[in-house]
């Protein structure tokens, strides 16, 4: 029996994405309101109640309010993956991020309420927590994280911005240094001190490069890169969406060179004479930053056959 999914704020860029994506998976049927009925809470309500799946592509507050509706159903309330930032440290949901622990994908398959991961963090955790847990970065070292991102993460406002006026060729913001991914960050990766992250924005419309730079000879024990590379190989061995890559001999990375892909990228440059290192992860804004999870995320909750949720990829390019 096919699996019913209902896409609340299916018309924004995540959700049209998860939408396109699901048509292509067998066993999901893709459940919709017309338009002049997605905000009518009652009709809202009537479909969560008839689904198997709610996934929640909204605003942070318009998610806690949708998530409060689904809990008030009771027993007749479907499972809940949200896609907004509301819930990814809160108590009683699942990280939706399968490679980040070995058993992870069995707590997402099991989890009544998922939260997926941002883009920004899913590259930072991927980078960090391993090394965490291996000792080779203390929970407290002091953290500076960079990233860059398509302006398709952005919000309709910047992505109009972008595609009718040409947009800043690139600019820095959050430079408050308060953006809302450094709790989700911290808590995930498990750093015991707040890192330093300043993300961007650059005049194309997907891809994504997070950066973590270090010195090796501040850290105890002086790991080398090597032993870097060799925690993230251990960490992510078998992982179908999350690869350990050799260093570019051209020793340079186009952040658009995972566009239209649902595979994140890891990799460990270095400078063995300064003992400095340089870790980076390239992904995809849209692919295993938000829809790519969320899909995978999606075939995990209903016991899909992995072949085919994964042919739920579509092409991204612009």
């Amino acid at each position: 029996m096919s699996k019913r999914v209902f896409i609340d704020g299916e018309a924004g860029t995540t959700g049209l994405q998860i939408v396109e994506r699901l048509r292509r998976v067998d066993g999901v049927v893709v459940q919709s309101l017309d338009l002049h009925a997605r905000k009518d809470n009652a009709a809202r309500r009537a479909m969560m109640a008839s689904v198997d799946l709610v996934v929640l592509c909204l605003p942070d507050e318009a998610a806690r309010e949708a998530a409060d509706m689904v809990e008030g159903l009771g027993s007749a309330a479907p499972r809940l993956l949200d896609a907004s930032s509301a819930h990814r440290i809160s108590r009683g949901w699942t990280y939706g991020f399968s490679e980040m622990a070995p058993e992870q994908p069995q707590s997402i398959a099991q989890a009544a309420r998922v939260s997926n991961p941002g883009c920004y963090p899913t590259g930072a955790i991927a980078l960090l927590k391993p090394l965490v847990e291996a000792g080779l970065v203390p929970a407290d070292f002091p953290i500076t994280i960079n990233a860059v991102s398509g302006y398709s993460g952005g919000g309709k406002s910047l992505i109009a911005d972008h595609n009718n006026a040409g947009g800043p060729a690139f600019e820095l913001y959050g430079l408050s240094l308060n953006h809302k991914h450094v709790p989700e960050i911290a808590h995930h990766a498990g750093l015991a001190r707040r890192p330093l992250f300043v993300p961007s924005i650059g005049h194309f419309r997907q891809g994504m490069l997070v950066s973590v730079p270090l010195h090796l000879d501040a850290l105890p024990g002086r790991p080398t890169a090597r032993e870097i590379e060799c925690a993230l190989v251990d960490r992510y061995d078998g992982a179908t969406q999350v690869k350990v890559r050799m260093t570019p001999a051209e020793q340079r990375l186009d952040a658009e060179g995972a566009a239209g892909s649902d595979v994140m990228e890891l990799f460990v440059f270095e400078n063995e004479a300064e003992s400095q290192a340089v870790l980076v992860a390239r992904l995809d804004n849209l692919g295993k930053g938000a829809a790519g999870a969320a899909v995978q995320n999606i075939g995990l909750m209903l016991g899909l056959d992995a072949r085919s949720a994964a042919a739920g990829k579509v092409a991204m390019h612009a």
